[in-house]
């Protein structure tokens, strides 16, 4: 057994730490209890999600499909779906300051967190084109009918990404919190505009579905929004910055069955009437949304777009370049600045819009829903498996590469690709997929870990063990000389059992090897012991 070096163990926070991580957002640690934020900061950088047209839009693509009364049944039931998964997702996070990426590889591995983290920001940026190219359609309608739209993609790129430069603890949450009053005043202006230019009336209360399915309207339109399923992933994104003692509020307000009744009833009944005002009988399309908007408020509604699409954008192109940086770190090795990453992020957007996006996207999102749900699913069976958060381990030297929840979630994206690809169309199993991958998921999940090894590596020692309160105190590690939580402290097998932290853990091929061999000896000798 190797001698244990000493630990060099404080009680303050390393004020290095607090102000690199300010704009880095802790991308690659916990979020330490001082570096929490006020609930009503948190709130306001997490609402960005409030204003994204993409809710107006699905609203009137589910009434035009099964009607407006099942459409709004359908959102519903989906405002207490969301609103208590996202409850029980939130309290967690909180409790353990993880962020998606290092919440993974306790669940589905070291190689597993890598995956997760190219999938979330894959997925933001796919979502970062969508909304973006909507300003840009927006901005050339209205000002150059006839000019060439990749300038106004640019500009929209490039005055996008300063504004996610700091992060959720310098500015993002200001910016949101100045935008949301703006965005809530111009949705009323839109809707009164629309209604006195084109006449009001509830026929947008009446619309009749022409969608042949055999499932009953409003379970067709739950299913629906249950495919919008990383809005899930966003909250365990952001609710690691939350205090403990806002975690009540956050449950119910910020992440919870009010923000959602905002986002798609809201949101939904105005796309509704908005759509049906301006254009009666014509298919829905998030352009056609935006087009609505110009042609009943003119300059006001361009303003809308622009605020409202600022506002989502921000936390777009944020969570893309943090779950960019965090995949380089754990795949390549790289640990450069998240602001580097913003730029590699403008870059892959500006370069998806210059092709022809909307030909691949919707396919895209739909493949990346699939594997979004069973990620979901996972998550909440762990949950379920492992009710205390302190269990909820991932530290880089105390997972496996390979856990049961990386072969639970390829085994339900394939069966969930296999099913929208290869099904035939209007099938009850195609039409309830979502559900079925969400099943198959969870069991699969839970059959691995019922009946298999968990995946832990067995270690001599535990930081952890060396003081009163992980959370209280921290510990020097000896690659960076800077002093994190203890929570995600681990003992060095490469370099005399000194403390490391999970950032210099990460894609550390020595400490990596190291701990394995560690590992496989315990085991050995417990396995010499037994026989």
């Amino acid at each position: 057994m190797s001698q244990q070096g000493r630990l060099n163990i404080s009680d303050n926070d390393d004020r290095r730490v607090l102000q690199e991580q300010s704009a880095e957002d802790y991308s690659r640690h916990v979020v330490p209890l001082a570096a929490r934020t006020g609930r009503w900061s948190l709130a306001m950088a997490s609402w960005s999600v409030l204003s994204a047209l993409f809710y107006l839009y699905i609203s009137v693509a589910v009434a035009q499909a099964v009607g407006t009364r099942s459409a709004l049944l359908g959102i519903g039931l989906s405002i207490v779906f969301y609103g208590l998964i996202n409850y029980v997702i939130c309290q967690r996070s909180i409790k353990n300051g993880l962020s998606v990426a290092l919440l993974s590889r306790g669940i589905f591995g070291g190689a597993g967190a890598v995956i997760s983290s190219l999938l979330f920001a894959v997925t933001a940026m796919y979502y970062a084109v969508f909304e973006g190219s909507i300003i840009a359609v927006a901005f050339q309608q209205y000002f150059a009918p006839g000019s060439d739209i990749r300038w106004w993609y640019l500009l929209v790129v490039l005055y996008a990404l300063p504004l996610v430069m700091g992060g959720i603890q310098a500015w993002m949450d200001k910016l949101n919190g100045a935008l949301l009053p703006l965005y809530i005043a111009g949705l009323a202006t839109v809707i009164i505009m629309a209604g006195s230019r084109f006449g009001f009336s509830t026929n947008f209360l009446s619309l009749e579905g022409h969608v042949d399915t055999n499932l009953p309207g409003w379970l067709w339109a739950f299913i629906v929004y249950m495919g919008i399923c990383v809005n899930m992933m966003v909250t365990a994104e952001f609710s690691r910055f939350g205090k403990p003692q806002d975690a009540n509020f956050h449950g119910w307000v910020t992440y919870g069955p009010l923000f959602y009744f905002a986002l798609f009833a809201v949101n939904g009944v105005a796309g509704i009437f908005i759509m049906d005002t301006v254009f009666p009988g014509l298919q829905a399309s998030e352009q056609g949304i935006a087009e609505a908007v110009l042609k009943s408020s003119g300059v006001i509604g361009l303003l809308f777009i622009l605020v409202s699409q600022t506002r989502i954008n921000t936390a777009n192109y944020y969570m893309a370049s943090l779950n960019m940086a965090g995949f380089a770190a754990r795949a390549f090795g790289l640990r450069w600045r998240r602001g580097i990453w913003i730029l590699f992020v403008g870059a892959c957007v500006y370069s998806l819009m210059l092709t022809n996006v909307f030909s691949y996207l919707l396919k895209a999102l739909a493949w990346q829903g699939v594997a979004v749900t069973s990620w979901v699913a996972i998550l909440l069976t762990h949950y379920a498996i492992y009710p205390d958060a302190s269990r909820d381990e991932f530290r880089p030297g105390r997972v496996k590469a390979v856990m049961p929840g990386a072969w639970a979630i390829i085994a339900s994206t394939v069966l969930g690709i296999m099913i929208i690809e290869l099904g035939p169309k209007g099938a009850w199993f195609v039409e309830i997929a979502p559900m079925l991958i969400a099943v198959v998921a969870a069991t699969t999940y839970w059959l691995l870990t019922r009946f298999t090894f968990g995946g832990r590596l067995a270690r001599l020692s535990d930081p952890r063990n060396d003081v009163q309160d992980p959370w209280r105190y921290h510990i020097e590690c000896h690659v960076c000389n800077r002093s994190y939580s203890a929570i995600e402290m681990d003992r060095d097998s490469s370099h005399n059992q000194e403390a490391i932290c999970t950032g210099c853990g990460e894609g550390n091929a020595a400490f990596l090897h190291a701990v394995k061999v560690e590992s496989d000896g315990m085991v050995g000798q417990r396995s010499n012991l037994a026989t």
